[in-house]
């Protein structure tokens, strides 16, 4: 009986994971905001390539307590205040200059997921005025993807999309990528941490990297042999 009910939890323990390792969390924004003008940002959690947003009720632990930064060109983060919807936490804020804007996360979950350590993080960058190229060197999250630029692309058109980790691009990595359609594809990183889609359908796309790691350690008094990252980051196309 007892090897029965160690057996029960083993699969239960993998049912936890496999279902944190699926869901992800990521920032829809407008790519394009104005100066003087109120911009909303809303954060989501779930699957979006299965038009899937979790009601905050049931994210994850306790991911719904996340923080959302905003980084203003050439200022210090400041923390939006976030209010909880149905399905999603929104904030705003009011752009003073022209350049580019970014909205970023990076959440631990407090619960393991059997011995994993899950971190969710996400990026949404947002053009003001003419500016519209990234440097992803000044975002503090440790892992990342971005496309290069900021702007409302279009149907086939060529989009650069990079990833890093701890400022090193990385190489030979699958990058996700979910459509607005349902339609989800991998790709793989060239040796400049570098992928290119070509989009056949207008819409917001989400882009996604993760990262897993053999280490030890204690996080809130339980042990975990792993570490989990996931990153995402948004485009739209018109």
């Amino acid at each position: 009986m007892k090897s029965i009910k160690l057996f029960l939890l083993s699969i239960c323990l993998l049912m936890v994971s496999d279902y944190t390792f699926a869901h992800a969390l990521w920032i829809e924004t407008n790519t394009i905001g104005k100066v003087g003008q109120s911009h909303e940002v809303k954060v989501y959690y779930g699957e979006y390539v299965n038009n899937e947003r979790e009601t905050t009720d049931k994210w994850y632990s306790d991911v719904k307590n996340f923080n959302l930064y905003l980084t203003s060109p050439g200022k210090e983060s400041i923390k939006l205040e976030t209010i909880a919807g149905k399905d999603f936490y929104k904030a705003s804020f009011i752009p003073e200059q022209d350049g580019i804007y970014h909205l970023t996360i990076v959440h631990t979950a407090k619960d393991l997921g059997g011995t994993t350590k899950y971190e969710f993080s996400s990026l949404a960058n947002v053009s003001v005025g003419k500016p519209n190229m990234i440097d992803t060197g000044t975002i503090a999250n440790s892992l990342k993807i971005s496309t290069a630029n900021v702007k409302h692309f279009k149907v086939n058109e060529d989009i650069k999309v990079n990833a890093s980790l701890n400022g090193e691009v990385l190489k030979n990595k699958v990058i996700s990528v979910f459509s607005p359609s349902g339609w989800a594809k991998e790709y793989v990183t060239d040796e400049d941490g570098n992928i290119t889609i070509k989009p056949i359908w207008s819409g917001r796309y989400v882009i996604e990297v993760s990262n897993r790691e053999k280490v030890s350690g204690l996080h809130h008094g339980k042990d975990f042999t792993a570490a989990w990252q996931g990153a995402t980051s948004t485009f739209e196309v018109k």
